[in-house]
C-alpha cells in the first residue's frame, strides 16, 4: 500500500453565511445554512428532498520496559508485508489468552512488569497508581503466575478466556433490527458495533435528511486513502459557540465510535425539540479519526491500537500511536521511540496523516472553539491537561469543577462513577496527546474522556453497553453545553 498524498484545497466560507467557518470544499447540496432562517426539516418533507437529488489508564497507559524495549504487537503472517491485503491477513486467535488486574502498591512490581513485558510474555491495557491490566499469553501463564507469586504481587483473573468474550462482543442483529435498518435508511443500530462503511453512510443519510442543520465534509485522509469524516449540526445563528468532539483515536476502543455517532443521532434527529444549550452550539464531531486501524480491529487484531502506516524502524513495523503523535511537547513522558511499541509516537510531531489532518483543519478554520472532548476506552476517567508532565494548566481549578459536574451528570443518569484529575496527576504522564495539543491551542475545556468500563470487559465492551454508556455520557454532555453557553 503506498502512502497517499493529496493535496487537500482548504477553502473559507464567506462570515457574512456561517457564523463559525468550516474547511474544505463542500460538495453541491451541501451549502451551509443562512443565520437565522433554519427550521428543523419534517420527515414528510425529507423524502421529496431526498427524492430529487442523486445519491451522493489512564490516556492508555501501556508498559514500556527500560531502555524503550516495549512488547511487539501479536504476529500476524505476512502483516508487515504492504503487499499483502488486509482482507488477506489471518485473524488473530486470542484463545487462551487472559487478563489480569494486578496490583501496583509495591514499589518492585512495575519494575518487574516492565521485565515480563520485555520478554514478551505479557501485554499491557491500562492502569492506574494503584493497579494495571495485562494481558497475559496464553503460553506464558505459568510462567507470569510464578513470577508475580514469587514477588509476592497480588493479581486476579478479570477475563479467562480472552477470544471468547472477543467472539460474544458483538453477536449479529436480530430479524427486527435488520428490518429497522431497512425502514430508516442507514444501518446504525447502537445494539451493535457498526463498520466504517456503516459509520460515514450514517453520516451522510443525515446530511442528505437534515441539510439545513447537518452538513459532512472530509478533513484529510488516512494513510490507506480512506475519508476522516467530519459532520457539523449548526442552525447557522451568530454567536454560536463551538464545540469540537472526536473518537476512535486508538483502533480497538469500540466504545468510542459508538458513543460519539449516538451523541451525533440524538442531536441531528431531535434538533427542533433540544435545549437552547445544544441549540447555540455548532457541534463538530470525528467519529472516527483512525478509519485504517477501525477496520484492521473488525478483519484482522481485534486489540490493534495505532494507525496502519507502514515501515517505521528497521523491523518495518507498523502504525504509530496517535495520541503520542500531536506537536506540544511531543516525544516526551510515556511515549516510545520504539516503532513497534504500542505507544511509538511517531517519526516527529503531526508525522501520521490523520493528526496532521486535525491539525490542519483547526490552524484553517477561523472557528473559535470553547471546548474539545476525546473519547476513548476504558476505566471510567474525566481527564484535563497536562498529560506531558505532572503539571496543571493556571484554570485547573475550572477544569477540575466543570469536570465533576459532567461525572454527576453521568452518575444521576446511569450510576457509573467517573473519576476526574489531570491526567499525569490521575494516572501517567503520557506526552504527544491530542488533549494537550487542543489546550495550548487555548481552548478552554479539554477533556479526554476513558468510558465504560473499569476492566472486566476492558476493550471487548460488549454491544449490549453502547446505549447505557452512550446515554450517561450524553447527559454529561449536556453538563458541559451549559457551562460553554456561559463563556464570554
Amino acid at each position: 500500500m503506498g502512502t497517499l498524498t493529496k493535496t487537500v484545497v482548504l477553502l473559507y466560507v464567506t462570515s457574512a453565511v456561517l457564523c463559525t467557518p468550516f474547511v474544505n470544499q463542500l460538495q453541491p447540496g451541501q451549502e451551509w445554512p443562512t443565520r437565522s432562517s433554519v427550521k428543523q426539516p419534517y420527515h414528510e418533507l425529507v423524502q421529496n428532498e431526498t427524492d430529487t437529488k442523486s445519491d451522493s489508564v489512564a490516556t492508555e497507559v501501556e508498559v514500556v520496559a527500560e531502555e524503550e524495549k516495549a512488547p511487539e504487537e501479536p504476529e500476524v503472517p505476512d502483516d508487515n508485508n504492504p503487499k499483502v491485503l488486509a482482507e488477506e491477513v489471518e485473524r488473530i486467535d486470542y484463545s487462551g489468552a487472559q487478563v489480569w488486574k494486578v496490583s501496583t502498591k509495591k514499589s518492585s512490581t512495575q519494575r518487574l512488569i516492565n521485565q515480563l513485558a520485555s520478554e514478551k510474555l505479557i501485554a499491557s491495557w491500562g492502569g492506574n497508581h494503584s493497579a494495571i491490566d495485562i494481558l497475559v499469553k496464553p503460553n506464558a501463564l505459568e510462567n507470569v503466575t510464578a513470577a508475580l507469586k514469587k514477588k509476592d504481587v497480588a493479581y486476579y483473573v478479570m477475563i479467562e478466556d480472552l477470544q471468547q468474550r472477543i467472539n460474544e462482543e458483538n453477536p449479529p442483529l436480530d430479524e427486527n433490527e435488520l428490518e429497522l435498518q431497512d425502514r430508516r435508511g442507514h444501518r446504525m443500530t447502537w445494539k451493535q458495533y457498526h463498520r466504517l462503511e456503516d459509520i460515514h453512510g450514517f453520516m451522510d443519510y443525515l446530511a442528505k435528511t437534515y441539510p439545513s442543520i447537518v452538513s459532512v465534509n472530509t478533513i484529510g485522509k488516512s494513510y490507506e486513502g480512506k475519508e476522516l469524516k467530519v459532520l457539523r449540526i449548526s442552525d447557522g445563528k451568530q454567536g454560536n459557540k463551538a464545540v469540537f468532539i472526536d473518537g476512535g483515536i486508538h483502533a480497538r476502543e469500540w466504545i468510542s465510535p459508538a458513543v460519539v455517532t449516538y451523541f451525533i443521532n440524538q442531536f441531528a434527529e431531535n434538533f427542533d425539540v433540544e435545549s437552547d444549550d445544544i441549540k447555540n452550539i455548532d457541534w463538530y464531531f470525528l467519529p472516527v479519526v483512525n478509519p485504517d486501524g477501525y477496520e484492521y480491529t473488525h478483519k484482522s487484531d481485534r486489540l490493534w491500537r495505532k494507525n496502519r502506516k507502514y515501515g517505521y524502524g528497521p523491523s518495518t513495523c507498523t502504525g504509530a500511536d496517535l495520541n503520542r503523535n500531536f506537536g506540544y511537547r511531543w516525544g516526551g513522558k510515556g511515549a516510545s521511540s520504539y516503532p513497534c511499541s504500542d505507544i511509538y509516537r511517531g517519526s516527529g510531531p503531526f508525522s501520521e496523516p490523520e493528526s496532521k489532518a486535525i491539525s490542519d483543519f483547526f490552524k484553517n478554520t477561523a472557528t473559535k472553539f470553547s471546548a474539545y472532548l476525546t473519547y476513548h476506552s476504558y476505566g471510567q476517567y474525566l481527564l484535563y491537561p497536562w498529560g506531558y508532565d505532572n503539571a496543571l494548566p493556571p484554570d485547573h481549578k475550572d477544569l477540575q469543577s466543570v469536570g465533576l459536574l459532567i461525572a454527576q451528570a453521568i452518575r444521576k443518569t446511569g450510576g457509573s462513577e467517573y473519576k476526574v484529575g489531570s491526567s499525569s496527576g490521575l494516572l501517567y504522564p503520557a506526552a504527544g496527546g491530542s488533549d494537550d495539543w487542543a489546550k495550548s491551542l487555548g481552548i478552554k475545556y479539554t477533556y479526554t474522556i476513558e468510558l465504560s468500563d473499569t476492566g472486566r470487559y476492558g476493550f471487548v465492551l460488549p454491544a449490549s453497553y453502547i446505549e447505557p454508556v452512550a446515554r450517561e455520557n450524553l447527559a454529561g454532555l449536556r453538563a458541559l453545553a451549559s457551562v460553554v453557553n456561559k463563556l464570554d
